[in-house]
C-alpha cells in the first residue's frame, strides 16, 4: 500500500507541476484514502520518533460518480536497475544506425522485463533529418500498444500543434525519455489503468537512447515536453514547478533546449489564455529553427 501511496503522491506532484489545480475521485476512493491514513495513524503514534507522518495530498481533490476499477494492491516500481547500457551505434547512415538502435531496445532485457504482454517497446518516430525533435517522457497505454510515441489523446493535439507551426508530423522528430510505459496496478482483467511519471532510476535508465537517438538525427534544437521531460533532461531537483523554467532556453548534449508544458496541460486547461503560453514558446522555438512566421501565427489565441 505505501507503494501505491508513493506513487499516487508522485502523480499528483507532477499534476501540480504542470499547472493542474484540482484532480477529481470518487467518494469511495477518498473514503479508502481516509482509512489508510487512520490505519497509518494507528500503527505509527505520534510519539514513535521513527514515524513518517503521512504527506498531505499536492493537488486538491474533489469527487466524482464514475466508479474506478478494481486494483492490485502493489504498484510495480522499477527501482533497482542495473546500470544504464552503452550504447554503440554500428557504421553507416542515419537509417542503419537506427534500425540497429530499435533492435536494441527491443533485445535489452531490462525493457523487456518492464512490458506486459502483447505491448511494445517504444522509440522515436519521424524525420531523421528533423531540424525540431519534441521530446516527452513516457509511453502511454495507446504508444505501448502501437509502438510509437505520442498517438493518444495528447499525440494527437501535438500533431496538430507542429501542423500550426507550418510542419508536418513527418518533418519533425518525435520521442520520449522513456522506452516503456511505467507500470501501474492492474484491474482484474490484468489492464492497467492510469499512468505514473517515470522514476529517477527508469529515466536514467532509458536515457542513453533518447542520447542515442539525438546522435543519430542531429536537430538543430530540443523541446522537451512537460515537467518530468525537463527533469529527465536537466536533471532532478534542477527545478520544483515547470513555470519556473517555461518558455526558457536552456543546453542539452550541446544543443538548445526549450522547455514547455505537454500537450496534456491543453486537453485539461481549454482556454486561450493556456493555449497562448505554449503557443508562445513554440513562437521561439520557429524563431530559434529559421522557420517563416506570419502575422496570422503570431496572432493565435490572443482572444479571450
Amino acid at each position: 500500500m505505501r507503494q501505491v501511496l508513493t506513487a499516487l503522491t508522485d502523480e499528483l506532484k507532477r499534476l501540480k507541476a504542470e499547472g493542474v489545480a484540482a484532480v477529481s475521485v470518487t467518494p469511495e476512493a477518498l473514503a479508502g484514502l481516509q482509512r489508510v491514513v487512520r490505519a497509518r495513524a494507528i500503527a505509527q503514534p505520534s510519539d514513535d520518533v521513527s514515524a513518517t507522518p503521512a504527506e498531505p495530498l499536492p493537488v486538491p481533490v474533489k469527487t466524482s460518480n464514475v466508479a474506478p476499477p478494481a486494483v492490485s494492491p502493489t504498484v510495480p516500481v522499477a527501482d533497482k536497475l542495473p546500470s544504464p547500457p552503452q550504447v554503440r551505434l554500428p557504421e553507416g547512415d542515419k537509417q542503419t544506425k537506427w534500425d540497429a538502435l530499435l533492435e536494441t531496445v527491443r533485445q535489452d532485457p531490462v525493457c523487456r522485463a518492464q512490458l506486459r504482454p502483447g505491448k511494445q517497446v517504444v522509440l522515436g518516430v519521424g524525420d531523421l533529418n528533423a531540424r525540431i525533435m519534441f521530446v516527452g517522457e513516457a509511453p502511454g497505454a495507446e504508444e505501448e500498444v502501437q509502438g510509437e510515441p505520442f498517438v493518444g489523446p495528447a499525440g494527437q493535439l501535438l500533431t496538430r500543434m507542429i501542423a500550426a507551426m507550418g510542419l508536418s508530423r513527418e518533418e519533425v522528430y518525435i520521442g520520449n525519455i522513456m522506452n516503456w510505459r511505467p507500470q501501474m496496478p492492474v484491474n482484474a482483467d490484468g489492464v492497467q489503468f492510469g499512468n505514473r511519471p517515470p522514476t529517477p532510476e527508469e529515466m536514467a535508465y532509458c536515457l542513453p537512447y533518447l542520447r542515442a537517438q539525438i546522435e543519430i538525427v542531429d536537430p538543430g534544437l530540443i523541446v522537451a515536453l512537460g515537467a518530468t521531460a525537463a527533469h529527465g533532461l536537466l536533471g532532478a531537483g534542477t527545478f520544483k514547478a515547470l513555470g519556473e523554467v517555461r518558455g526558457s532556453w536552456r543546453d542539452f548534449s550541446g544543443r538548445p533546449l526549450m522547455i514547455t508544458y505537454h500537450p496534456s496541460y491543453i486537453l485539461r486547461n481549454q482556454s486561450n489564455r493556456s493555449k497562448r503560453m505554449i503557443w508562445e514558446d513554440l513562437l521561439k522555438v520557429m524563431e530559434r529553427a529559421g522557420l517563416p512566421i506570419s502575422d496570422k501565427q503570431r496572432g493565435f489565441f490572443l482572444g479571450k
